[in-house]
């Protein structure tokens, strides 16, 4: 492990996953918040913007052209898509990159294009990225790769929850189903109608029914493990509350499978990991259990369809679905221990 310590900017930090890496990093031994980037808001204190974050309260916002990036070893990438692939794409190559938005998450760059109504300005950096679901992509980590595209929240909950159990085998490719729900907060700070509280509360509702641009995202990784071509049937929706996302998954078990099969799979290929942990049989995840922490929480159920399971995750999408996540494949990629600034306990009540 290196004792090294890093320099670290934070590239988007007016928006929530912004403030969140920000807070998180702030505990982590081997880091040192560099440069604190903003577009609209440059100018102003962050202590303006997140009053709570108190040590970097006095810390202006600069924009990203005004950095001087000599002395800045890795660059948190918290901007919107389409702006992230531009800014991030121009660092310079000793700047390891860590991007939290969707743009350089697609291997083939003809698929970000379809789904995300623009064309790839780094066409060549999207092909080499690193996908960093950092339970499955630590090999690739180790070496430092200059571009590391963390996962989109649903994508991180569905495929922990999923991705072991094709590669095993376990469970078929086919007739995939994710019923997905978010927190407003996985929606961003920018102002929405469909954000304010008095049309977000008090209701839930599915959203992007159908065409939601995780599905293709979860799709690449699912087919990658599978070693075919899949399709998942994706709807997301909106919960009223700030933060947590879950999911339940339902699939279809190989022939022979049972579903005892599916909880020792999981059980067995998460034994080691330090933020993915799969409840006691019976036990139903509540988004409450990991609120504000780094963990997936997995639970495996028999469905009353014979020959299918419910498989059912639960993380923070601030966390370990964007920030934590983030610094997790970090700590990985610099050889640092993973856990560090990492280990809180969840929020409750």
């Amino acid at each position: 492990m290196t004792t090294q310590t890093l320099n670290a900017a934070i590239l988007g930090a007016s928006g929530y996953t912004g403030a969140e890496t920000i807070r998180l990093l702030a505990h982590h031994a081997n880091v040192r918040i560099g440069p604190i980037t903003a577009h609209a808001q440059a100018g102003r204190s962050l202590g303006d913007l997140f009053p709570h974050l108190h040590p970097f309260a006095e810390r202006n916002l600069v924009k990203a052209e005004d950095v001087n990036w000599d002395g800045v070893d890795v660059a948190f990438g918290c901007l919107p898509h389409g702006t992230s692939e531009e800014v991030l794409g121009k660092l310079p190559d000793h700047v390891t990159v860590i991007d939290l938005s969707a743009d350089f998450r697609f291997r083939d760059p003809r698929t970000y294009a379809v789904h995300y109504g623009r064309t790839h300005t780094h066409p060549d950096k999207t092909r080499s990225a690193i996908y960093g679901l950092t339970e499955f992509a630590r090999e690739a980590l180790a070496n430092r790769p200059p571009i590391i595209a963390c996962p989109g929240c649903y994508p991180t909950a569905s495929l922990l929850a999923i991705k072991p159990l094709l590669e095993a085998g376990i469970v078929l490719p086919i007739d995939i189903i994710i019923d997905a729900k978010s927190g407003v907060s996985g929606a961003g700070r920018g102002l929405k109608e469909g954000n304010l509280f008095c049309e977000a509360a008090e209701g839930i509702h599915a959203y992007s029914v159908g065409q939601h641009r995780h599905a293709p995202e979860i799709e690449q990784e699912l087919s990658l493990a599978s070693g075919a071509s899949v399709l998942v049937n994706f709807t997301p929706h909106l919960v009223p509350m700030t933060r947590g996302e879950l999911v339940t998954c339902h699939l279809k078990l190989a022939h022979g499978a049972e579903v005892g099969d599916v909880r020792k799979v999981l059980s067995q290929r998460y034994a080691e990991e330090p933020f993915v942990k799969v409840a006691k049989a019976g036990a139903c995840p509540d988004t409450r259990w990991v609120r504000g922490t780094n963990l997936c929480l997995l639970a495996v159920f028999a469905d009353r369809i014979p020959g299918r399971v419910i498989v059912v995750a639960v993380i923070d999408n601030l966390v370990k679905g964007s920030g934590g996540q983030a610094i997790q494949n970090m700590n990985s990629a610099f050889d640092l221990p993973e856990s560090e600034a990492l280990t809180m306990e969840p929020l409750f009540p």
